[in-house]
């Protein structure tokens, strides 16, 4: 599998592995986590993105566990993690009402949360989940630099960001951001006119890409979108999600398409969007099947 360069030192595999459900699968033992990993790894997927609020501030943990169990596949994987997020759940069961909290304590705090639930050294890459409006972004800047500074964490991106968000931040940091995960997918194709993926497109910085089948309303639903994945699905030899996928890998703007699922079975099947021929026709019949008409 191709990979990514994020930074001189770090590289990620062109498909990520999301474990926002790590948590919520009926069978969270480390062996379970550990043969989602390995299925990972066999076809050349090695970064697991994650977060502190997942699985209600308990997926980091699931995964600790596993790497506890096995800590050889430490060295086999990039782990991303987020924080910023408040919500009335687990060890922020107190908040009176959601939140987002980009201060200096707080962003050391969730670090060594994560640090110690995950059983990890370092953080390959922290992401502040969501933008904070109440941010301030000098204090925000100064503590994300601290963490790489302490060798806790290698290198810092963000989550959802806008264009004035982004430039706000990294206007206060000396590292620099390396990454933005933002929703991308044929039900969620805005970015691609909004300026968000051009911006990132224009200064080389590879983009994550979230919820790539549409939160499974791609695999669900019934349409014209459907109609034309399964034809490309049909003439490659492969399903409906993988043509989803291979449509965002063919954009030239470096999209690494996050990918969730509990089901062995289909994680191993992560990889075949890589035999997907995704030519330009292609691309914009598709294109036209999400927007509903033919572009102007």
């Amino acid at each position: 599998m191709n990979r990514i360069q994020i930074t001189k030192d770090l590289s990620f595999s062109r498909i990520v592995y999301g474990m926002w459900r790590l948590g919520d699968d009926a069978d969270t033992s480390p062996a379970h986590v550990q043969a989602k990993i390995e299925a990972c790894l066999e076809q050349g997927i090695t970064t697991m993105d994650q977060a502190d609020i997942y699985g209600g501030y308990e997926a980091e943990e699931v995964l600790g566990n596993a790497l506890k169990a096995a800590p050889a596949l430490k060295d086999q994987i990039e782990i991303v993690t987020k924080c910023d997020i408040v919500a009335p759940a687990g060890r922020y069961s107190a908040a009176r009402v959601k939140y987002y909290e980009t201060s200096r304590d707080h962003i050391l705090s969730s670090v060594d949360h994560s640090l110690r639930l995950m059983n990890i050294d370092r953080i390959d890459t922290l992401l502040v989940h969501r933008p904070d409006p109440m941010m301030d972004h000098h204090e925000t800047g100064a503590a994300l630099d601290e963490v790489v500074a302490a060798g806790k964490v290698r290198s810092i991106g963000v989550s959802n960001f806008k264009l004035h968000d982004w430039t706000l931040l990294q206007s206060a940091m000396k590292t620099p951001l390396i990454t933005n995960q933002i929703e991308l997918s044929l039900a969620a194709h805005q970015g691609f006119t909004n300026g968000d993926v051009a911006y990132l497109q224009e200064r080389n910085v590879p983009i994550m890409a979230w919820s790539p089948l549409g939160g499974g309303a791609l695999m669900t639903g019934a349409g014209a979108v459907q109609d034309a994945m399964s034809q490309v699905a049909k003439e490659n030899g492969v399903d409906n999600a993988a043509v989803a996928v291979a449509w965002l890998l063919a954009h030239p703007a470096q999209i690494m398409p996050v990918m969730g699922t509990n089901n062995i079975n289909r994680i191993k099947g992560l990889s075949d969007a890589l035999k997907v021929n995704m030519d330009r026709e292609t691309w914009f019949m598709l294109y036209t099947a999400a927007l509903g008409q033919e572009v102007p």
